[in-house]
């Protein structure tokens, strides 16, 4: 008894097209006049999809780009908010050496009265300039930290007037955006239905050509009809005699020698 040999089926290539599947396309269970209007029913689909996520316009990556700004904005509004909260610790602990030079300036003035020699005294008095020099840059550093917070509460204020601004927007668009996909959302889920049921019939290696197709095309058209009884309904150069017939006939997949779309019959419309 002889053995049935098994196909062998080349990997997916995702930049396959239709004329490289054009000799398989007919190796399937689903007869090719069907398979042909099944991915016309699918181009349509897509196509009415499309013009539905064109109402939307830029709305949605608008938004994304306002939740992303808006992540930064507050982000850096939490950072000038921590640096403005260290300086401040800053200025506290330049007060408490300011206090604790005072009272060292106190104890080695109250010391100079009993001093018994020149030695101690010369040497007490280089202790009270030292914590005066001490004290002096204590009050130095609270002066310059005092300008910077004030300059970081005025970059602060200024994110914070951003945020409120870019809050209103992101408000407007979602609203905006939600007003359009309310809209359009029963009709967009009934044709991604019939959209994913037609996908359904269709094998993989046609799937992936088909998509190929759709995304290098400007208007997404992987298939489509004769137009005007002799033109690619994709680039409108003219078909020959020959393939306009094999095209009616739909016993074959017929791609247009222009443009690698797929043609079919006009009476699939």
């Amino acid at each position: 008894m002889a053995k049935k040999t098994k196909k062998f089926e080349t990997p997916i290539d995702q930049r396959e097209t239709f004329v490289s599947i054009q000799k398989t396309f007919a190796d399937s269970d689903l007869p090719v006049a069907e398979k042909l209007k099944t991915l016309y029913v699918l181009q349509q689909a897509d196509t009415e999809i499309d013009k539905i996520l064109q109402l939307r316009g830029e709305l949605p990556m608008e938004v994304e780009a306002l939740e992303t700004e808006l992540v930064e904005l507050k982000a850096k509004a939490e950072r000038i908010s921590d640096l403005i909260e260290g300086f401040t610790k800053s200025i506290a602990e330049n007060k408490l050496n300011i206090s604790e030079c005072d009272a060292q300036i106190e104890k080695y003035k109250s010391q100079l009265d009993n001093v018994s020699n020149s030695r101690e005294y010369d040497s007490l008095n280089k202790e009270i300039e030292n914590q005066g020099l001490l004290r002096q840059i204590a009050e130095k550093n609270i002066s310059e930290t005092k300008e910077i917070i004030f300059e970081k509460k005025n970059e602060l204020e200024i994110v914070k007037e951003k945020i409120e601004v870019r809050n209103e927007d992101l408000k407007a668009k979602k609203e905006e955006l939600a007003t359009i996909v309310e809209s359009t959302a029963k009709e967009e889920e009934l044709l991604r239905a019939n959209r994913d049921a037609c996908a359904a019939k269709i094998d993989a290696r046609t799937m992936s050509a088909y998509e190929h197709i759709r995304q290098s095309c400007n208007n997404h058209l992987a298939v489509v009809s004769v137009f005007n009884g002799d033109s690619c309904g994709g680039c409108f150069n003219t078909i020959a005699p020959q393939r306009l017939i094999d095209v009616a006939s739909n016993r074959k997949m017929i791609i247009c020698e222009y443009c690698g779309r797929i043609l079919v019959n006009p009476d699939f419309e």
